[in-house]
């Protein structure tokens, strides 16, 4: 049995395996099916935080109790997050935020870092392999945590920096180590031992930590406790707004333009990587408009094309020309002809999507309901499609022809250097105030950069390095990342708040909790739980970037008979263990008559949600 699949059937157990049953209901083609959930949604009046450790949710709630609303919340969670969740994010990492303030539009922060300076194509293509390598020193993009969650406290929170990172100081100080982060300590020990600052860390006393030890990461401490005291020191008794920003501003420019960043960047270039001070100094993150789509009037916000979000917009367009509730919620149709339209909005992400500050992205027409009715064409619904096919938005064309075609087949890179992507993080207070974010980067198997404490970033590696590619890697360029929050609107209230961990299969996996709340009438249990699909039809954003053509991943659940029909119709099946797939979303949704929220969290890596 695997580390993972032990945790998972550790997490159901303690979850005490409750079969929560919602009763029949018709829809209008025919019966749907509840489906059994190991645990029951989480609902409440006050507010719900959900995320990916229950100590990352308590934190959030904690902001909650204490009268912050829903961006303290999450800032808080994120933060505690970035200590806790060491496999698959580190404070050293990037997060893209939707937030939506209670009559008030929604805007994106975008906490993606850029490439340092002396990261330019020709440096990678010289080193062996000739790749940017996933993890490690030359892997780092400038750090986007820290600010991003700075400009959520300065625009839409109430608290200050030392309140919402005081659960993360004391998860710091030490908590009881779970069985995944265990299973990646040794999963990754190969690459990470060979940096001294890492070991020193993950192995302590020499030895990989065993299940319920207290893990530690004193120095990581000292250097939130550094950042609080900043924020004191220049507060110094003030109470008014202004000073506040001051002091958050001091915080800012004590790691992007002060001491400790540029212990930060020493550490990073004493190993040989390429991060320096400057970097740091060039970056702000930016407050952002969302991306919007429509399906069935549900408005749908995404960040932009600097991350993979308007795939899911893309999929959606084309999938509202199907009555997808006629087909049946995971037959045989309703899998093949959503698995078609995410391939077909992934092979546009993969020609067109780029850091927009750089390259021009024909973003308004890749989202247009007229291009999807182009696309939709190309959809046969008895064969499925084996080559990569980008359209033309521009010309509302439905097949352009590729100028370079991705490698194919396995990863030849090693299993525990491999990209270990992400966790998620959303909230609704009572007021109706939304965070959504994703957090992600710095993870097992991490470089810590000193005696900061902070694992630095692996992101460099989502670039391409393809001459001409709008994802090109440039110094100074944001990659374009999988990172992919969304937030839902109905009717002008807030509806949903999801997202999830799962690289490329980030937005395939939303899509389809969506549209188990909207077409099937699930609940968020239900709709995080039911079985899923999913394709690795398109170009990586991670490792050596492979393309897997005809990709069709199903869990045992979905059954024989539907594997057996998926490889009639041509598609490359791969069937996995039950609760194996890559993503595990939690999704948070409030009833804007009532006022109640109610969140599921997946049980596939252990989410958690607590309600008030």
């Amino acid at each position: 049995m695997t580390g993972r699949r032990q945790y998972l059937v550790s997490i159901l157990v303690l979850g005490g395996l409750v079969m929560a049953m919602a009763g029949g209901r018709s829809g209008e083609a025919q019966e749907v099916r509840r489906p059994e959930t190991f645990r029951p949604p989480v609902r409440g009046m006050r507010g719900v935080v959900a995320g990916g450790h229950p100590l990352v949710a308590e934190a959030g709630l904690r902001m909650l109790h204490r009268g912050g609303n829903a961006v303290d919340a999450g800032v808080a969670a994120v933060f505690a997050a970035s200590v806790i969740e060491i496999s698959h994010f580190g404070f050293g990492g990037e997060v893209p935020v939707l937030i939506r303030m209670a009559g008030q539009p929604v805007v994106v922060i975008n906490g993606q870092g850029q490439a340092p300076e002396l990261a330019t194509r020709e440096f990678y293509l010289r080193q062996n392999p000739p790749r940017v390598p996933s993890s490690g020193p030359l892997a780092a993009t400038v750090p986007g945590v820290l600010d991003a969650m700075i400009v959520a406290l300065e625009s839409h929170g109430t608290m200050s920096l030392g309140e919402v990172l005081q659960p993360a100081i004391e998860l710091a100080d030490g908590f009881p180590i779970d069985e995944m982060r265990v299973s990646y300590l040794r999963n990754t020990r190969r690459v990470y031992e060979v940096w001294p600052d890492s070991r020193a860390i993950f192995q302590p006393g020499g030895e990989i930590p065993a299940v319920g030890d207290i893990f530690v990461q004193k120095n990581l401490a000292a250097t939130l406790r550094e950042l609080v005291a900043v924020e004191k020191k220049r507060l110094a008794g003030r109470r008014a707004p202004s000073a506040r920003l001051a002091a958050l501003e001091a915080v800012r420019d004590h790691f992007y333009r002060g001491p400790l960043g540029k212990r930060f960047c020493e550490a990073i270039e004493k190993a040989g990587g390429l991060m320096r001070p400057g970097d740091l100094a060039r970056f702000r993150a930016e407050v952002e408009q969302p991306v919007r789509g429509n399906y069935r009037g549900y408005e749908i916000y995404k960040p932009g094309f600097w991350s993979q979000g308007p795939v899911m917009i893309e999929a959606l367009n084309l999938l509202e020309g199907y009555d997808l509730k006629g087909m049946g919620h995971n037959s045989p149709d309703y899998v093949h002809t959503l698995i078609e339209a995410i391939k077909l909005a992934f092979a546009d992400r993969d020609r067109y999507y780029g850091d927009p500050r750089v390259v021009r992205v024909p973003g308004l027409e890749l989202i247009s309901k007229d291009y999807a009715a182009v696309r939709r064409s190309l959809i046969d619904p008895r064969r499925a499609s084996l080559e990569q096919r980008p359209g033309d938005p521009v010309n509302k064309r439905a097949l352009v022809a590729l100028s370079e075609r991705a490698e194919t087949g396995p990863s030849s890179v090693p299993p525990d250097e491999r990209a270990n992507d992400t966790t998620c993080v959303n909230v609704i207070d009572g007021q109706g105030n939304v965070f959504s974010a994703t957090p992600s980067g710095a993870w097992l198997p991490a470089f810590i950069a000193g005696d900061t404490g902070i694992p630095v970033s692996n992101r460099l590696q989502s670039f391409l390095l393809t001459p001409g590619h709008p994802n090109e890697l440039q110094p100074g360029k944001r990659p374009r990342i999988t990172l992919s929050p969304t937030l839902v609107m109905k009717d002008g209230q807030p509806f949903a708040a999801l997202s999830t961990p799962g690289g490329d299969n980030q937005d395939q996996a939303m899509a389809q909790v969506l549209l188990n709340l909207i077409e099937f009438g699930m609940n968020p249990q239900e709709a995080v739980e039911a079985e899923r699909f999913e394709t690795q039809h398109y170009v990586s954003s991670f490792d050596d970037h492979r393309l897997n053509p005809g990709s069709l991943i199903l869990e045992k659940r979905f059954g024989e008979t539907l594997a057996e029909e998926m490889k009639r119709r041509g598609h490359v099946v791969e069937v996995r263990e039950n609760f194996n797939p890559t993503a595990a979303p939690t999704v948070v949704l409030r009833n804007s008559r009532t006022g109640v929220i109610q969140a599921g969290a997946d049980v596939r890596r252990g989410r958690y949600a607590i309600g008030w």
